[in-house]
């Protein structure tokens, strides 16, 4: 592999941060992980892949998302660095 090569590889790809509350934590078995995806990813493959990975029982539509601290859209695009996190539902009254 080229030098080239190489560093168009590492520009292809972003580290977000992942922060996990309640449930999601517990399954999670953490709070937060930085997490290494291609750099066109959208927060619902986002979602997905980590859905996967930590086998989340809660499906996207149960839940808010939050970008850099504000509430997003599913369809709201994420850079690098950012810090995402995925909200429960949260009863209360």
């Amino acid at each position: 592999m080229s030098a080239i090569d190489m560093t168009t590889n590492i520009e292809s790809t972003m580290n977000i941060n992942v922060m996990y509350f309640a449930s999601l934590a517990d399954e999670a078995n953490c709070q937060q992980e930085t997490v290494s995806v291609q750099q066109d990813t959208s927060l619902t493959e986002l979602y997905e892949q980590l859905s996967q990975k930590h086998r989340f029982g809660r499906p996207q539509s149960e839940l808010r998302v939050a970008v850099n601290d504000y509430f997003a859209k599913w369809t709201d695009q994420i850079n690098d660095g950012d810090s995402v996190v995925f909200i429960t539902p949260v009863a209360g009254g």
